[in-house]
């Protein structure tokens, strides 16, 4: 017969049994570091637990019940230059080493992928020779306008995409045009400049049909696109390159009425973007496609090389329904410290697009090579996220590599951004991803001093030092 110690024993300790089930033991913290001097490079740091005790620290605070908007992807440009050389440059098993660094869980597993619909200022031919083209360069009868159409001219793209799907089968692409076909144009029939021929109504059809035919065409070739922009920055035209202007009302008027209802009628999903263009001068571009063509626009795209990315925030509140995207941006020799760049682009590009709605982060030439280039006319000391070296077939990994890799390689499409505090010297931005009960934190300090400061998750704290021009993604399980 149990003695009243013996049973107040057993019902304290089946208390003490409850009670640690109730109590929810610290988190466990893994985080990837690096620094601008270049001596950690998105390099895993040893595991930290969460602690009970609050420090007299500087704190950011995670609220994984506010949420935002959820996340599509993030990647960079599979522009004509950067196939060419990952085709005519590397040997198979230097490429495949190199997509499974760029697209698998082994690497920082890029999840979105943009080309251009025909040729831009980085389109080149078998050769490396500086080529422009579209998909319809010649006129085709008026009962079958487009009776010569053919994605032939860009299967080098075609094939790295096919590659790089391989290597993450869950990867989603983007298409964009610099120019619609020549004589489709005003004016003089030329790839550089001028603007779509308004004249003749029929234009905007042929035009709308050219768009389905390229997404019929590349679903055949089993890459579905997920989603397009109507044209590559419409408020810029140049005689140096492929380009084409479309104003706000324009583009309204075509996505409304002829190429939505075509999207469709083809029964194809595709989403379409509005602008497409830099951040600057943006909100009223943006409210006309938006306000004139709705029912067919999933939202708008934006380019980092003027304005903030704040400015995305106006078009936010104004349509709260429709998704901001960020789809371009290139580094270039005219900024090579490392330090500095890393800052730049995790304050605007990585956590300042994500802080202001953007569902996607995509930067622009995936490769280029020591030169810049191949170029067909623009840029000539713009940088790749990696470079190829056309001589020696080398690979390196440029600073925005890295700078994707801390957001890509941690937060998958599908995760949602929720409320993270900032610091005045630590930028931030967090994730939750329900699928995988895990929390992810990306922290920046940008100035020249290190910086102390700690995590709250709950009731429990992880203190941290921030080198200087640095970047650290922190993640976390849910308690069990």
């Amino acid at each position: 017969m149990m003695t009243r110690l013996a049973a107040l024993l057993l019902i304290i300790l089946c208390f003490f049994l409850l009670l640690d089930r109730f109590i929810e033991p610290p988190p466990i913290a893994n985080s990837w570091l690096t620094t601008g001097d270049e001596q950690h490079l998105l390099e895993k740091q040893q595991a930290k637990l969460f602690q009970d005790d609050k420090q007299d620290k500087p704190t950011i605070y995670i609220d994984k019940d506010e949420t935002y908007q959820q996340m599509e992807g993030f990647g960079a440009a599979m522009t004509g230059s950067s196939a060419y050389l990952l085709e005519h440059k590397l040997t198979t098993q230097e490429r495949d080493a190199l997509f499974q660094d760029l697209f698998t869980d082994s690497g920082i597993q890029l999840s979105y992928l943009r080309h251009t619909i025909g040729a831009s200022d980085y389109s080149v031919d078998d050769t490396g020779n500086p080529s422009s083209y579209t998909y319809a360069d010649q006129q085709g009868p008026p009962e079958d306008p487009l009776q010569h159409f053919t994605t032939a001219p860009d299967q080098t793209v075609i094939n790295m995409l096919k590659s790089a799907k391989e290597s993450n089968p869950e990867l989603r692409l983007m298409g964009t045009p610099w120019t619609a076909p020549p004589w489709l144009k005003y004016g003089e029939h030329t790839y550089n400049g001028s603007y779509l021929n308004y004249t003749d109504q029929r234009t905007y059809e042929i035009y709308a049909d050219y768009f389905v035919q390229y997404l019929k065409a590349y679903q055949e070739q089993g890459l579905p696109v997920d989603m397009l922009s109507v044209q590559n920055e419409p408020q810029f035209e140049t005689a140096a390159y492929p380009s084409m202007s479309m104003g706000a009302a324009e583009q309204q008027y075509f996505i409304q009425n002829f190429l939505g209802p075509a999207i469709r009628d083809a029964g194809l999903e595709t989403a379409i973007l509005a602008y497409d263009h830099n951040w600057e001068n943006s909100k009223g571009y943006a409210e006309t496609v938006l306000n004139g063509a709705s029912d067919y626009t999933a939202g708008t795209a934006y380019h980092c090389y003027a304005g903030n990315p704040e400015d995305a925030e106006d078009i936010h509140q104004l349509h709260p329904d429709k998704g901001i995207y960020f789809t371009e941006c290139s580094g270039g020799a005219w900024s090579e410290n490392f330090g500095d760049n890393l800052s730049w682009l995790m304050d605007q590009v990585i956590i300042g697009t994500t802080r202001n709605w953007a569902k996607t982060v995509l930067l622009w030439n995936l490769a280029l090579d020591e030169t810049g280039g191949p170029t067909n006319g623009g840029c000539t000391n713009c940088r790749g996220v990696v470079t190829i070296d056309s001589q020696t077939s080398s690979i390196k990994k440029n600073v925005e590599y890295y700078a994707l890799g801390h957001i890509s390689k941690f937060v998958q499409p599908g995760a949602k951004r929720i409320s993270s505090t900032q610091l005045p010297q630590i930028a931030t931005v967090a994730f939750y991803d329900a699928s995988k009960g895990e929390t992810i934190l990306l922290a920046a300090n940008s100035g020249n001093s290190s910086q102390t400061f700690q995590l709250s998750e709950g009731k429990h704290y992880l203190q941290y030092t921030l080198p200087p021009q640095s970047a650290i993604t922190f993640t976390w399980k849910d308690a069990a």
